[in-house]
């Protein structure tokens, strides 16, 4: 069981954690400064970016599909702004059209184009491909210090890795003048930081964290990933840092129990198919949601989080 385990569920289960954290850091200060849907937004904006990009390269490689996904970005910037002035309507509807129109037409480009042959097609765009991303070469747990075997782990989980990684460090370098510009902009702009600046560079940030996901989890982690567990963890406590540690945990968690019910859920309720990895995942996270906003500190039903 222990070979098995290591082969065919413990990159997908990393990848998972790592993709689930990485969108939950940037997610708990969009949250805060009403942010929220700068995540969803941001996955319905890189795809046709990816696409493109993998049509004029030929490749599913980092750099190629992080152009790709900055120029949608900057494409959809464009046409809000153009939307806005021309149609004179608010901004909010400007953007619901805009992320709307760019995430069909990326479906239209996998739908007309060949491009499952390196798995980006409908299904892995929307619900990834956790559940191949397999380690062929493991035979157990010596394989995790087996230098032969880790060159042939799947690529996007030291991709992923890097990324969880950064977002990380950039918290941790960043702590205070994010804080600050999420908390008291005013006070922030008096003593000198670039509050303007702090706020494009967490909405670039995210991004870097949607696309490195994107390709192995699909954009319905993606997005469950950048609200729910932070959206948790605010109900449980007050505190910025408690909650940070919360999130990190609620998505980790998010995702070990999504995966795991994903395979063994539906056989122990009598069916013999299981279902998508990352649908679960996603539903798991929206139940502890669910569960806070019933029982959480903000309801006043449970005691304060130390």
């Amino acid at each position: 069981m222990g070979a098995e385990f290591v082969q065919f569920s413990l990159t997908p289960m990393l990848i998972g954690v790592l993709a689930a954290v990485a969108c939950a850091l940037p997610g708990n200060f969009l949250i805060l400064r009403r942010q929220a849907l700068i995540g969803d937004a941001i996955s319905h904006v890189v795809l046709p970016g990816i696409v493109v990009a993998f049509l004029v390269t030929g490749t599913v490689a980092t750099m190629p599909m992080l152009i790709g996904a900055g120029g949608a970005a900057l494409v959809a910037v464009v046409l809000i702004e153009a939307i806005r002035r021309l149609g004179r309507i608010e901004p909010g509807a400007a953007m619901g059209v805009v992320f709307t129109a760019l995430f069909a037409g990326g479906v239209l480009l996998l739908e007309q184009s060949d491009t499952s042959r390196v798995h980006l097609d409908v299904d892995h765009a929307l619900m990834g491909n956790l559940e191949t991303l397999i380690w062929l070469r493991a035979s157990g747990w010596d394989s995790v210090i087996d230098p032969v075997a880790l060159s042939h782990l799947p690529p996007k989980l030291p991709r992923i890795a890097v990324v969880a990684a950064l977002m990380a460090a950039l918290t941790v370098i960043f702590w205070r003048p994010l804080k600050l510009a999420t908390f008291d902009e005013g006070f922030a702009r008096a003593i000198g930081l670039p509050v303007s600046a702090i706020g494009l560079a967490l909405v670039i940030a995210a991004a870097v964290a949607a696309v490195a996901a994107f390709d192995a989890v699909g954009s319905i982690i993606v997005i469950a990933m950048f609200i729910c567990p932070p959206a948790t963890a605010r109900l449980m406590t007050d505190r910025l840092a408690t909650q940070v540690w919360l999130s990190l945990a609620i998505a980790a968690l998010s995702a070990i129990l999504g995966y795991v019910l994903a395979g063994y859920g539906p056989i122990w309720l009598g069916f013999d198919s299981a279902v998508s990895a990352a649908g679960m995942i996603a539903t798991v996270s929206g139940v502890m949601l669910a569960i806070a906003c019933l029982w959480g500190r903000a309801r006043g039903r449970v005691a304060p989080v130390a």
